[in-house]
């Protein structure tokens, strides 16, 4: 593992401070600089961007970050026994990290943070779907992320990228894909983290875009997705049915057969049923 630093490395500094990943926040650390470069690669340019950056633990993401240039980071950690470990780095790179010790489910980043910003984490396994559907599901779009570049395990990863017709299509592919631009970018095995997790991860690139795919009310199409897949084996005139007494009229005007199942019907075809509905 070569350095990109003049910073110890990391299992040094996890040794120093005792910093043993713990499973009840969702914590496997990434050592391998290399890699962490190599991800901070995968958000682009960040020479002119604020990043967010969510459980930072011993800072090996947030090494790479600003050796990749990134002209601001703001790392969101909730473990306190990391604090030491990120002050270090932030005394590397002076005026360019600021550490908050705080649950990132419960803060507003951007009183922090100067646009444009780009979100790129390691997220703890424990929150980050949670995180990934609050930072696509804002009250205005386009959101204050100009693009997320995330971890996620292999499974979630596979399901935020997947295309309509199998068993991974489903809410969360809908919700990303309508508003973002999401692909794969990185694989990465177990033997990479310290613990290693029991599953393969993976990094999720997603790009805002402008406007959404097709036109829909948020709320009312979020109502049609996951009544949809929450009876997902179920034909669409059975799972819809307590929408709307003429569902099957409401799903041929959208151009969708009632026999269709939710997974056969593509994002455009879920925008149109939600206008549809809510026309009538």
């Amino acid at each position: 593992m070569s350095m990109i630093d003049g910073l110890p490395p990391l299992r040094s500094v996890i040794a120093e401070h005792g910093l043993s990943a713990r499973k009840s926040l969702g914590q496997n650390f990434l050592l391998d600089l290399n890699l962490t470069a190599k991800i901070a690669r995968q958000a682009g340019d960040l020479s002119a961007c604020d990043v967010l950056e969510i459980g930072p633990g011993p800072g090996g993401l947030t090494r790479g970050l600003l050796a990749e240039g990134a002209r601001r980071v703001l790392a969101v950690e909730k473990d306190s026994r990391c604090l030491p470990a990120l002050a270090q780095i932030a005394d590397a790179y002076p005026g360019r990290l600021e550490v908050l010790n705080a649950d990132a489910l419960e803060i507003d980043p951007m009183a922090h943070l100067t646009p444009p910003v780009r979100v790129v984490a390691n997220l703890p396994y424990n929150v980050g779907t949670e995180l990934l559907v609050r930072w696509l599901t804002p009250a205005f779009w386009p959101p204050f992320w100009q693009s997320l570049t995330l971890m996620f395990q292999r499974e979630v990863a596979e399901r935020i990228v997947a295309p309509p017709g199998g068993k991974s299509y489903g809410r969360l592919a809908i919700l990303a894909q309508w508003r973002a631009e999401a692909r794969i970018v990185m694989d990465l095995p177990p033997e990479a983290f310290t613990p290693a997790p029991k599953v393969r991860s993976a990094v999720v690139h997603l790009t805002a875009r402008p406007e959404p795919l097709h036109p829909a009310d948020p709320k009312v199409l979020s109502r049609v997705v996951a009544t949809a897949f929450n009876q997902r084996r179920k034909m669409l005139r059975a799972s819809l049915r307590g929408l709307a007494p003429d569902i099957e009229e409401h799903l041929r005007r959208a151009g969708i057969a009632p026999t269709d199942r939710a997974e056969q019907v593509p994002i455009e075809g879920f925008c149109a049923l939600a206008r549809a509905l809510a026309e009538a």
